[in-house]
């Protein structure tokens, strides 16, 4: 068990900066999500502390070693990869078991680690069993046997559920958070899918191009996202917005959205008064675009007129796709909502969960 550190990490690949001055702390027995799009250097922020990637600047540590120039073996560190990588002609427990052999194990701590790993993991009564015979979620679990077996102090798992198929997948992300509170180990996973880094993580770390653009827990990245990239890149539906301008009028602050005006709440007045007349940004999630046959009693609402493009049954939610003065938006609403496509529909939007951006720098206005 250890902490791991980024220490202004930098890794060039000629002249693309697939990661770029990287500091980040990870804490001892902590589930860390690093997530973002394809290309943002997630993957390769892995392999630097993993010891397949050469770093071109920073400091890596785990735990109070540097680790910059110890080889991939020498780190004490076990890495689950997207391919299951399994040796076909050995059985599940000689998968499992042949890095330990390698290390000249004794046998008895050999059968003692593999048979423990295999009860975590539900392997048992597959231990004998050739990869062929397996399922894709049996051959995945393999794959994290064989890192559970060394025992190591942190483990590195880079997108180890993109193979699954959509119900695998949610199950085997709950195996994967049971299994880390069983063994009380760091884990770093890296996905491009919110999903499970929103379910998974103790912390979420959002790149960008190699950028690191915001660390917090997944309640805070989602609720208080420091960004326009942050707040739409995690959410499903994605947040909504619009380009807007803050106005007052009859000492009231509304959101001049091209189309339509919405007043924001109250106490924005004393908040937001100094950006009265600027360019801003205008966000909102669409769980909090009311139907108006569903709205609770407790919102501060602002009325939008819009039509109804499409609707999406989820079963225990509905997805409107919406248009409100050429400007689309999702709403998720009551799934007994009479709402029809073609139709115009007057929403609710509740304003105490309205997020503003500066159009300039897209970062959030608190």
């Amino acid at each position: 068990m250890a902490s791991v550190t980024y220490d202004h990490v930098t890794k060039r690949f000629d002249k693309v900066v697939a990661v770029n001055d990287l500091s980040l702390q990870v804490q001892d027995r902590e589930f860390l999500v690093l997530v973002g799009p394809s290309g943002c250097g997630k993957t390769t922020a892995l392999r630097c502390l993993a010891g397949l990637e050469e770093v071109n600047e920073g400091t890596l540590r785990i735990g109070d070693r540097v680790v910059n120039d110890i080889p991939p073996k020498d780190r004490n560190i076990a890495m689950v990869f997207q391919s299951y990588a399994l040796y076909p002609h050995m059985s599940v427990y000689d998968n499992m078991a042949f890095g330990l052999k390698l290390r000249k194990v004794p046998k008895v701590d050999i059968n003692r680690r593999v048979k423990e790993a295999a009860e975590i993991l539900g392997l048992t009564d597959l231990l004998n069993r050739k990869p062929k015979q397996l399922s894709g979620g049996q051959r995945q679990r393999v794959a994290v046997g064989r890192a559970i077996v060394r025992q190591p102090l942190a483990f590195l798992l880079d997108e180890p559920l993109s193979n699954l198929d959509a119900k695998l997948r949610v199950e085997t992300r709950a195996a994967l958070s049971k299994l880390h509170e069983q063994l009380q180990t760091t884990f770093i996973y890296v996905t491009h899918d919110q999903v499970e880094a929103m379910t998974m993580a103790t912390r979420i770390a959002v790149l960008r191009d190699g950028i690191l653009l915001q660390l917090d827990t997944p309640q805070n990245v989602y609720e208080r996202p420091d960004n326009v990239f942050v707040a739409g890149f995690i959410g499903s539906p994605a947040m909504n917005f619009f380009d807007c301008k803050l106005e007052r009028a009859d000492g009231k602050i509304l959101l001049d959205c091209g189309g339509f005006v919405v007043p924001m709440a109250a106490e924005a007045l004393t908040r937001f008064e100094k950006y009265i007349g600027r360019d801003l940004v205008f966000g909102i999630r669409p769980e909090h675009v009311h139907d108006p046959q569903f709205t609770p009693r407790d919102i501060v609402a602002a009325p939008v007129e819009a039509r109804v493009e499409v609707t999406e049954l989820m079963g225990n939610e509905t997805y409107l796709h919406l248009l409100a003065s050429g400007k689309p938006f999702i709403a998720r609403v009551d799934p007994r909502t009479n709402a029809k496509m073609g139709q115009s529909i007057r929403l609710s939007l509740d304003m105490r969960h309205a997020h503003l951006f500066d159009r300039e720098t897209q970062l959030a206005i608190r």
